[in-house]
């Protein structure tokens, strides 16, 4: 598919392929990932009335709401590929916007895939035990290193290799295959809600219960809150392929908005459905919920069908992850902020080829070296700090472009975009305090990008190519 009077001989390019579908599709795919199947337990362990860890769930989830309100008007402005990269560069320049794709290069985006990419191999294991995710195939040392590989590290690098081959042959082969997963798990979550009120042994009595675990405090609620927003997070992903989606200025605003209200319905109907089944103590000490009320519900024969449900979960979220990951540093590496040869698209599929493979390659290597969980939790402090800097974006491009076009303008601008920056500075300052080794780590860990910043801005500035794009601005 050629753009509108585009030669035979033009540049490629990316397609703009995506539906509202896909767009609302992508949202629910890249949030509702496994974490849903255990965070149940751990939220009420923190907060022991159930009533009030729902209220919680639909809390976190009205401010996730709000931020993608904000995102839904910065994305319909800059209907472009790389979506928070574009905003931030936008608002606050060059530099801030290319720490942030640093960061999630390096850490945030991909270490996260490879922690997904192996939790899809462990309950692909507990379902077909001969998968099982801890038999070590190989083991070595390497300097005095130990140096293991299990069949669960394979597994999860061959899904990954597999999600990118997908991801390069077509976005919209990767559309085909996300909407697939999502519409299968929200299908089996539907007959699981629907068959476990009607027919499954349970009682609502269990609503009205406590946990066992003592009275509601301030600190039990912010550990429950952040464990909450972790959950949704996932739904700025559309924003990242803003640059492949059909009528941008329409549809990933509705992609946003709609997206994010099926995500809070599901996670509150999940969160009923396991409270119906177990009374609220049996619930906060359980590791799995999904499998324990699926299995108090119905049968526990049912418990390999569970974890075989959320190993495609895993898989499908990750498919979000690989194509909205290498369209951030396509974007960046067109603006001279990262290795330009990122920039280079399939003569034919017109996909961002090198991105992908080299996302590829890094991803698989954090897999095989057991390093992303400590690598995850550097940057969980500096995610945060990004969120609010693109709520803020909304009030800062507000006053330095109000003559920019805007298509979707922000619901309850400027006050709900002001309380969620107040909420997420909250959670800043609490991250830094309760976990500064990790946090002082991540911004460390941006903090080495800025030589690599400095020799792109130089190189740009002498071949002279287009002027701004990492400049400071805003």
């Amino acid at each position: 598919m050629r753009a509108k009077g585009a030669g035979p001989d033009a540049p490629p390019h990316l397609e703009r392929r995506l539906t509202l579908f896909d767009s609302i599709m992508i949202v629910i795919s890249g949030t509702i990932g496994p974490s849903i199947f255990i965070i149940p337990a751990a939220v009420l362990k923190a907060v022991p009335d159930p009533r009030i860890a729902l209220g919680l769930w639909i809390a976190t989830g009205a401010i996730t709401l709000v931020a993608g309100l904000a995102c839904a008007e910065l994305g319909a402005m800059f209907p472009e590929a790389g979506g928070q990269y574009v905003f931030l560069r936008e608002a606050y320049g060059g530099f801030t916007a290319f720490l942030y794709g640093w960061v999630l290069f390096t850490v945030g985006n991909s270490s996260a895939l490879a922690a997904s990419a192996i939790a899809a191999a462990l309950f692909l294991g507990q379902a077909f035990p001969a998968l099982a995710a801890e038999h070590v195939v190989w083991s070595t040392g390497i300097a005095g290193w130990p140096l293991s590989i299990t069949q669960g590290s394979l597994i999860a690098v061959a899904s990954i290799v597999i999600l990118t081959a997908v991801n390069l042959r077509s976005v919209k082969f990767a559309a085909w295959l996300q909407n697939f997963t999502a519409l299968a798990y929200l299908l089996a979550v539907l007959v699981i809600i629907v068959a476990g009120f009607a027919i499954g042994r349970g009682s609502f009595a269990h609503l009205h219960g406590g946990s066992g675990l003592g009275g509601i405090t301030a600190a039990g609620a912010g550990v429950a809150m952040i464990a909450l927003f972790y959950s949704y997070d996932g739904w700025e992903f559309l924003s990242w392929v803003g640059g492949e989606i059909k009528n941008p200025r329409r549809n990933l605003p509705l992609g946003l908005i709609i997206g994010i209200g099926l995500v809070i319905l599901t996670y509150l109907l999940v969160n009923a459905v396991f409270l119906y089944a177990l009374p609220p103590a049996e619930l906060a000490h359980t590791a799995v919920p999904a499998d324990a009320a699926v299995g108090r519900l119905f049968s526990a024969d049912v418990g390999r069908a569970v974890a075989f449900f959320i190993a495609l979960i895993a898989f499908g979220s990750n498919c979000v992850v690989v194509l909205g990951g290498a369209r951030i540093y396509y974007s960046m590496a067109k603006d001279g902020a990262f290795f330009q040869k990122l920039t280079r698209l399939h003569p034919r599929w017109h996909t961002p080829t090198t991105s992908l493979l080299v996302q590829c390659v890094w991803v698989c290597v954090l897999i095989f070296s057991s390093r992303f969980d400590q690598l995850y939790t550097c940057f969980i402090f500096m995610m945060t700090v990004t969120y609010a800097m693109t709520v803020a974006a909304v009030l800062v491009l507000r006053r330095t472009q109000p003559h920019r076009a805007r298509p979707y303008r922000c619901f309850g601008y400027p006050w709900l975009p002001l309380l969620y920056i107040v909420i997420a500075t909250g959670f800043v300052i609490s991250t830094l305090l309760s976990r500064p080794r990790e946090s002082l780590a991540g911004l460390a860990l941006a903090a080495l990008g800025i030589p690599l910043y400095l020799h792109w801005r130089r190189r740009r500035r002498t071949s002279g190519s287009r002027p701004g794009a990492l400049e400071d601005q805003g």
